[in-house]
């Protein structure tokens, strides 16, 4: 069976949000994954969005995570029921836990909601779930654990197959993931959203030293050591890094090999109330991802939202779908440091065409990346599956 949202996801455009007029009747809805805040991850926000806004609207929802101990315990957090099974352990960075499954096998929700990549969850709940529809949102291949894949393959393979739907964030992932394009039929696209009332431009463009913005985790695939050697070939730009992760390291010691430590200021992690005006505090802000594992960049749309002009690569997923080289950004190879220099140089020789893609940048966050818009799409998926 095909859902309406097919054949827009072909054609890279979202569902139309459900009528707001229309009748609803409340859901069950059942999110699976890992983790969920106040443990920090893109996927955790992305997750809560979601079970906050459709239980502020009435639905029932429910988060199924391991706790980081081996405790089982639930909470509520507002409106939202937390269970946390215990875990045993966790390998290649996923929790094993007994008790996930077999709390799992206990729920009928109207929905499970499970978002990949998460092998226990995928596979506890092909075997073991009770929930009416199945919605896999698949946030990105598994790229690194290449040996391990060979022999999750054939499972993830019948995961998928036995979904109702499955949720891709963008259109460029559906046609480059190799396990999406098997089960195209079953895909609709509901890109990622921002709340673009936090996230503004500036009153007036910042007036400081040329400044460059990265924002997220410090994995290796977010390729900020090409920044950093980008950066080498242009004197007088300096870069703030906000964020931390296990390449925090080994980036601060190449910057000062460099020569860079005095235009590269590693700023760790940030609250939240404070990130919006990191944006403000930049010309532009760059992506410089080297792999599939950055699937889509939420940051580039607090950037656009923010009316910087963004920069990044070319890696086959949402990053260069995202930023429309030429009209709010541009998009460059992966790993390559002459062409990225190039690129912010000539958006920091020209304060107009800054200012034109700044304001491109907020124009598409508004029409295409609210918060509102992803929320109302998603719940359409249910919709159309229990009615």
């Amino acid at each position: 069976m095909r859902v309406r949202g097919v054949r827009r996801a072909a054609e890279g455009r979202p569902p139309h949000p459900a009528d707001p007029h229309a009748v609803r009747i409340p859901m069950h809805i059942l999110h699976l994954y890992k983790d969920y805040p106040p443990i920090l991850g893109g996927i955790e926000n992305h997750i809560r969005v979601l079970a906050e806004a459709h239980a502020a609207a009435g639905h029932r929802v429910s988060v199924l995570v391991c706790d980081p101990g081996r405790r089982t315990w639930t909470e509520e957090r507002t409106g939202v029921t937390v269970i946390r099974a215990g875990r045993l352990t966790t390998a290649a960075s996923m929790p094993l836990s007994i008790r996930q499954p077999l709390i799992l096998a206990r729920l009928r929700p109207d929905v499970v909601h499970v978002h990949s990549p998460y092998p226990l969850g995928e596979v506890a709940n092909c075997l073991l779930g009770r929930g009416r529809a199945t919605v896999i949102t698949h946030h990105s291949d598994v790229v690194r654990q290449r040996g391990w894949l060979r022999l999750y393959g054939p499972l993830l393979r019948r995961v998928l197959t036995s979904a109702h739907r499955i949720i891709a964030t963008s259109p460029r992932y559906i046609e480059t993931s190799p396990w999406l394009r098997p089960v195209r039929e079953k895909c609709v696209v509901v890109p990622l959203g921002v709340d673009h009332c936090r996230f503004v431009p500036p009153p007036a463009p910042y007036d400081g030293p040329p400044t460059l913005l990265f924002v997220g985790k410090l994995r290796y695939y977010k390729g900020l050591d090409t920044l950093l050697e980008a950066l080498a070939h242009l004197p007088g730009v300096y870069l703030e890094v906000v964020g931390d992760g296990p390449m925090r390291g080994p980036w601060a010691a190449l910057a000062d090999r460099l020569g860079l430590a005095d235009r590269v200021r590693f700023r760790n992690e940030v609250p939240d109330d404070e990130l919006p005006e990191w944006y403000r505090r930049a010309h532009i802000f760059v992506l410089p991802a080297n792999a599939r594992a950055e699937a889509f960049g939420t940051v580039l749309l607090e950037a656009m939202a923010s009316g910087l002009p963004c920069i990044t690569t070319e890696v086959g997923t949402g990053t260069s779908w995202v930023v429309q080289d030429g009209v709010t950004g541009w998009v460059v190879p992966p790993r390559d440091p002459f062409a990225l220099a190039d690129a912010i140089r000539r958006l920091l020789d020209d304060a107009d065409l800054r200012a034109a893609m700044g304001r491109a940048g907020r124009a598409r966050v508004e029409a295409e990346f609210t918060q509102e818009q992803m929320v109302a799409r998603v719940e359409e998926v249910y919709r159309e599956l229990v009615g």
